[in-house]
């Protein structure tokens, strides 16, 4: 059996900071770069039963992961256990994968089996990423591949911990892929099923999961919320939810995973808001994005201004506040399709935005970001206005522009004379805002791949 899923990465176009608290929301654009995830079942010998599952990367050197799995003891769950491979495995683990395959399967086997491994065949998980997700493509002999995916999937002479990455959100749409992967392959479509509202609500609630686990903290989850749902105005789930998940393997695990991500019980209940409607593009407008190949610490970042937020709570309140009216502003704008209003709503984010990086000690909209953006404005004819999105640092930029050929290339030539004049490398990227979420696909796209 084989069968692909694919989620979006995002753009939080108005946000940034203030989506960390329940008080405030966040507008967010899901995006046509994808994280794409092919299962295919392994054939054993007759006779012969293995727990492996293999992951691979095949963009990227040394991108292959190989794991066993084991019921633990004190209804802990499953837990994976890296093994040695090939030349083509990394000894590197890679967290993401390894907790999203230790909550899933977790979760899968209760579901399905009531706790037990024998739904768990083995499987090999083929990871694709669309190249906007990193700086810089170079052609290896990996990425020579693929006759019916074109030049979608590009090949790295990198590994993937040495790859730049442009902040479109890998991590988020990857554990959304590989969640939704391994749901749809171990599961019947009557317990799980993509394509519905209950499927989506299950797929959000365990990615949600295993992504903050992933990552050592909580996060708002806008990120996993796009992968899954797709562009939306987004308020974030309470901490709490979270704050009483055992670690995977430790007794107790399997039960209380299972209760939070069902979430019917009233400790477990998600009050996450996720309103696909509320969030809209004039016609004949799209978001693009803009590579600036630096990257930001975005952790470290986020540290900063909460710790200014806790030093100076009514100033940072006042400014929040505010803040919030203004990004309500822009989602009205754009919903309602006044193009003409887009660059003074966008102005008075960015100018709030400034503020609190000064006042934060914080580059959330560096110099340098700041003069491009102007510079696109007042140069490109076409763009309507840009931000630094999200946290802000040095990640790429996000643009509305005229959604034309016209207005694109107008763009690239910019960048290009931008990029000779002041020795950088800016580039308009192919990724533009989208409205669909996790998907299932089409096997056909991934041709020479798997």
């Amino acid at each position: 059996m084989a069968l692909a899923v694919s989620a979006p990465g995002k753009v939080l176009l108005a946000g940034g900071y203030l989506v960390l608290d329940r008080n405030y929301t966040g507008l967010v654009f899901g995006l046509s770069a994808r994280i794409n995830v092919i299962s295919q079942d392994i054939q054993a010998s007759p006779g012969v039963h293995i727990n492996e599952i293999i992951v691979k990367s095949p963009q990227f050197l040394k991108a292959e992961w190989r794991y066993g799995y084991h019921l633990t003891q004190e209804d802990g769950g499953i837990k994976t256990i890296q093994l040695q491979g090939g030349v083509s495995s990394s000894a590197k683990g890679n967290p993401f994968v390894e907790t999203t395959l230790n909550y899933v399967l977790t979760y899968i086997t209760r579901r399905a089996a009531y706790g037990t491994t024998k739904t768990l065949k083995p499987v090999t998980l083929t990871i694709l990423a669309d190249n906007d997700y990193y700086s810089s493509p170079t052609s290896s002999s990996a990425g020579i591949k693929g006759s019916g995916s074109g030049n979608r999937f590009a090949g790295y002479s990198t590994t993937l911990e040495d790859a730049h990455k442009t902040g479109l959100g890998s991590s988020a749409a990857l554990v959304t892929a590989l969640t939704a992967s391994l749901l749809s392959h171990y599961l019947d479509s009557s317990l799980f099923n993509l394509a519905t509202d209950e499927g989506k609500r299950i797929l959000h609630n365990l990615a949600q999961a295993a992504h903050c686990a992933a990552q050592g903290k909580v996060g708002s989850g806008f990120d996993v919320a796009a992968a899954v749902y797709g562009s939306s105005h987004y308020r974030r789930f309470s901490p709490s939810i979270l704050s009483s998940l055992p670690e995977a393997g430790k007794p107790g695990f399997s039960a209380k995973l299972f209760s939070v991500v069902n979430g019917k019980d009233a400790e477990s209940t998600w009050d996450t808001e996720v309103v696909k409607d509320a969030v809209s593009l004039p016609k004949g407008v799209a978001v693009r994005m803009c590579d600036v190949d630096c990257g930001s610490q975005t952790v470290g970042m986020v540290k900063q201004v909460l710790a200014w937020r806790a030093a100076q709570p009514q100033e940072a309140k006042e400014l929040w506040d505010e803040l919030q009216r203004r990004n309500e502003k822009l989602a009205s704008v754009l919903k309602e399709g006044k193009t003409e209003e887009i660059r003074p709503a966008v102005h008075a984010i960015r100018e709030l935005v400034r503020k609190m990086g000064k006042e934060s000690g914080v580059p959330i909209e560096p110099d340098s970001q700041k003069e491009l953006l102007d510079a696109l404005e007042e140069g490109v004819e076409g763009v309507y206005g840009g931000v630094v999105p999200g946290a802000g640092g040095y990640d790429a930029l996000a643009l509305l522009v005229k959604d034309d050929e016209e207005t694109t290339r107008r763009l690239e030539e910019f960048l290009q004379g931008w990029s000779a004049k002041k020795g950088g490398k800016v580039k308009l990227m192919e990724v533009s805002g989208e409205m669909e979420g996790a998907r299932k696909e089409n096997l056909l796209k991934y041709q020479g791949w798997v």
